[in-house]
């Protein structure tokens, strides 16, 4: 069944998304190096649920704070950046889920859980990783951090790959990627 994007994606064109994902102004956590570090006592679980001291984060807008502080290190360790001071954070997978997506002329826009639109390309490529039975899909949105594409969207990213070929690959923004993990 072919997938109908909602109106708040499928109304938008490529330079529209284009200029979401550059309007979108995230605090400058790469610039900063603070000396103090903790524990955050926070959790994202595997489905991308925010939990702080074993109770879920139900705002919104709590969960889009956190996530524009969000960064992972060199060691693979997930932490939330302030200028004075740096917590870690669980992640149980990825900390982002990608929960739609849509092509537009040579682009893939993906909306992650957190209401950001990423565009797949040189600079946030999708990953293959598992196997052949169960493989996952992972697009990179920034900083090291990940979003998990989750069912409906691995399915629609199908229903685009097989409109352009059938060898089980996309290209967007001229990045060819496979939907198969090597």
């Amino acid at each position: 069944m072919p997938y109908t994007p909602p109106p708040e994606l499928a109304e938008l064109s490529l330079t529209e998304i284009a200029e979401q994902v550059a309007a979108r102004k995230l605090p400058p956590v790469e610039n900063w190096a603070p000396e103090n570090t903790g524990d955050s006592l926070m959790r994202i679980a595997a489905d991308g649920t925010w939990f702080h001291e074993g109770g879920e984060v139900k705002r919104p807008a709590m969960v889009r704070a956190f996530a524009s502080l969000l960064t992972k290190d060199n060691a693979g360790q997930y932490w939330l950046v302030m200028p004075f001071q740096k917590l870690s954070i669980e992640v149980e997978d990825a900390p982002f889920i990608a929960t739609d997506v849509i092509r537009r002329d040579d682009a893939i826009g993906f909306r992650i859980n957190t209401d950001e639109l990423v565009l797949a390309g040189p600079d946030n490529r999708l990953i293959a990783r598992g196997n052949a039975e169960t493989p996952s899909l992972y697009l990179e949105v920034r900083r090291g951090l990940e979003a998990r594409l989750n069912r409906s969207t691995y399915q629609q990213l199908a229903e685009i790959a097989l409109t352009q070929s059938d060898d089980w690959t996309v290209t967007s923004q001229g990045k060819t990627f496979s939907l198969l993990p090597v």
